[in-house]
């Protein structure tokens, strides 16, 4: 099934796109725990806005989180308060620091058909690049490595048409680097879900040619 462009969704809906990273706390021993906790999530989301359709991906990795997001502004903002609300549980956060790498309004396509969700073993990082452990990226690049790894994964499932889980067992090489997730949380510039009254003003980065072009605008 070719992917759903912008204009094909719900006239009533603009597609929006959210994708957020956070720590994972070090004493959280189970992480299916928190993939359950998104499935649930999702599930009440889809009955409290029927014609607003979840779609994305929850990379669950040893450290850290990777979750994009697509779908209406309402669907996003909950997804966000949720973030915040995880934080202030009395028996233990499932995340820490959570950072918001990306607010785009109305994406010209989806890059994922369905939400789905997949926690990665440490084995699978062997491939993760040392190069952002070794060497002070600036948050555009690291930001952008992101966008692009994701763009390649988004292509690789349009081909195989199969469920982004199996894809990245059978092609770790797609899997978003640890390295780069861990480096862009420690940066500043990068918003947390708190900043919801600024929603409007989101973070753009725009890649053209290999230069990247970044609106700081608060979000």
């Amino acid at each position: 099934m070719a992917q759903r462009t912008a204009v094909e969704e719900d006239a009533r809906i603009v597609l929006q796109r959210l994708v957020v990273i956070a720590r994972l706390p070090q004493d959280l021993a189970d992480r299916t725990e928190l993939g359950a906790h998104y499935e649930k999530l999702n599930f009440q989301l889809s009955k409290q806005y029927i014609l607003d359709n979840m779609t994305g991906l929850l990379l669950i990795y040893p450290s850290c989180l990777l979750h994009i997001i697509e779908s209406s502004r309402e669907v996003l903002v909950s997804v966000l308060k949720d973030l915040t609300d995880m934080q202030q549980q009395p028996d233990g956060a499932f995340l820490e620091a959570p950072k918001v790498v990306l607010m785009a309004h109305n994406p010209q396509s989806r890059l994922f058909q369905q939400w789905s969700y997949k926690v990665l073993e440490a084995d699978q990082m062997a491939g993760d690049s040392k190069r952002f452990e070794e060497e002070e990226e600036s948050t555009e690049t690291l930001v952008c490595c992101v966008l692009s790894a994701l763009q390649k994964l988004s292509e690789h499932l349009e081909v195989s048409k199969a469920v982004p889980g199996s894809v990245l067992d059978e092609s770790p090489e797609l899997i978003v680097y640890q390295t780069v997730l861990n480096q862009l949380l420690t940066r500043d510039k990068l918003q947390t879900p708190q900043h919801l009254q600024m929603y409007n003003s989101p973070l753009n980065i725009i890649m053209n040619a290999g230069q990247v072009i970044q609106s700081l605008a608060t979000l």
